[in-house]
């Protein structure tokens, strides 16, 4: 922007007073296009578009999806369950009722899948995708092998779908285990456990191939 110029040399009827106002005037262009001039060379501020991580991103998930699966001879048998966590809480007889049919495990049913047909408990079993449902007591569990496998937590427990339940004698463990776990393994070519801790309780099953 250019500076207009004043020739205050070459007016010779002008006055003072005119004088004046023309220096203030001529004083206030050269500001104001100094001004003009920062403002366009001022290095540009960058907005921040990407949003914060929120404390959901960032944790995670508090009952993660997992799985237990071993091969026991030729049958791969697999657990799907999503692992809820202690943290400070008390478990069985407070978060889990005693008494109370349970999914054992947090949001969907836990549910467990023979690729072929076994025995449990004196009981054939059809190979193919199972739930897994437990109802914990104080001296006693009850296990549940239900045929409606896809459900959300015990929502839809129907004991009329069950293929087999039985009580089982649940150990007390000396440490607390943190997070739940299930295990399966073979404990040779025919038979294979499967086995549940979680806080300061376990319990195991065993399984035959037919």
């Amino acid at each position: 922007m250019e500076v207009p110029q004043i020739n205050l040399t070459n007016q010779p009827h002008t006055n003072t007073k005119t004088m004046t106002k023309k220096l203030i005037i001529l004083t206030l262009v050269s500001v104001m296009t100094f001004a003009c001039q920062t403002k366009n060379t001022e290095t540009p501020v960058e907005h921040q578009h990407e949003m914060p991580m929120t404390d959901t991103t960032q944790a995670k998930a508090k009952s993660p999806l997992t799985a237990a699966m071993a091969n026991v001879g030729d049958n791969h048998v697999h657990i799907s369950y999503s692992a809820p966590s202690v943290r400070g809480r008390l478990i069985f007889g407070g978060l889990v009722a005693f008494g109370e049919v349970w999914a054992t495990g947090a949001h969907n049913a836990t549910n467990i899948n023979f690729d072929k047909d076994v025995i449990i408990e004196g009981t054939n079993i059809k190979a193919g995708k199972y739930a897994l449902f437990t109802i914990p007591g104080q001296d006693k569990w009850t296990i549940i092998i239900n045929r409606n496998w896809d459900q959300h937590l015990a929502d839809e427990y129907d004991p009329k779908d069950d293929v087999i339940r039985w009580q089982v004698t649940p150990t007390k463990l000396t440490e607390n285990v943190e997070q739940l776990t299930f295990e399966v393994k073979a404990i040779n070519e025919n038979e294979g456990q499967i086995t549940f801790k979680w806080s300061d309780i376990s319990f195991d099953f065993n399984f035959k191939n037919l």
